[in-house]
């Protein structure tokens, strides 16, 4: 019996420092997307709410969660019965504690999941603090995980993930355009190392010093392109443009793969043991 489901990814450039006009921008995004056509899921790129290279900036741009933000993109989830994933700069109670977050919010407007990046890169850990666990959430629809940037490059994040019964896995990319290849080659290995499946949103433009690839895509278990924003590129330079894809997946096709590659079954975990090590 199918389990379809039908998902959007929004490749999306943020205003660098504009909270209030990117969220916008987002809200208008879900209803030209929603309005065409029924949609479960809405993904956006990581740090969308704010843009990437902020610096200290930081900490006036993160927002609590729950909070404005999630209460603005709450409001659109529910106008439209679709659940939106995001990524945005959170802070806690404390107010030098910051984190590159993700975000998913529920049809009725409820904060379902919230995940703190775990792999930081570079100036990012002079700003945010390092997550300290995965997260994994059961719906309705389907069991989602989420992780942000960089984690894509490491698979144990995606391993564990499917261990924990995901069955799609929310990639929030800003990945830079010099980056493509891996960006590309990541995500098809993860969604063929695990038999899930694999959404990366990516982000374009450009902020002060990066410029960003986009390349968004829906990849099936078996590390097929489900659907893609490869070639939406500006026809004079090549650049990647702002874009949406829309695709019908069927969730029974996780079980089905798993049951055909036994890749969870074949699996000696016991030989694994140096993968915990530091070093």
């Amino acid at each position: 019996m199918a389990r379809d489901l039908t998902i959007a990814v929004v490749q999306m450039q943020p205003k660098l420092g504009q909270l209030e006009e990117n969220l916008v921008k987002m809200a208008e995004w879900v209803t030209t997307v929603a309005a065409r056509q029924r949609v479960d899921l809405i993904v956006f790129p990581e740090l969308i709410t704010s843009g990437a290279e902020l610096g200290v900036r930081f900490t006036e741009m993160a927002q609590r969660v729950p909070g404005m933000v999630v209460n603005a993109l709450s409001q659109r989830a529910m106008d439209f019965g679709t659940y939106i994933a995001f990524g945005m700069a959170t802070k806690e109670k404390v107010e030098s504690v910051l984190y590159n977050s993700a975000v998913l919010i529920g049809p009725s407007g409820e904060l379902v999941e919230v995940y703190h990046k775990l792999h930081l890169r570079g100036e990012e850990r002079m700003i945010f603090r390092e997550g300290f666990k995965l997260t994994t959430a059961d719906t309705e629809l389907g069991t989602f995980g989420m992780m942000l940037g960089s984690d894509l490059a490491f698979p144990e994040i995606a391993r564990c993930a499917a261990l924990e019964g995901v069955e799609v896995l929310l990639a929030l990319g800003n990945w830079e355009a010099g980056e493509m290849d891996s960006w590309k080659t990541y995500i098809r290995s993860r969604a063929m190392e695990n038999a899930v499946f694999v959404v990366g949103a990516n982000r374009v433009g450009t902020d002060v010093t990066q410029t960003f690839g986009g390349e968004s895509m829906i990849v099936g278990p078996r590390g097929q392109i489900v659907a893609t924003l490869a070639d939406n590129t500006d026809a004079e330079t090549g650049a990647p443009k702002e874009g949406v894809i829309v695709a019908k997946i069927d969730l029974e096709d996780v079980r089905r793969t798993r049951e055909d590659s036994q890749v969870m079954q074949m699996r000696q975990p016991v030989v694994y043991r140096n993968i915990v090590r530091k070093y």
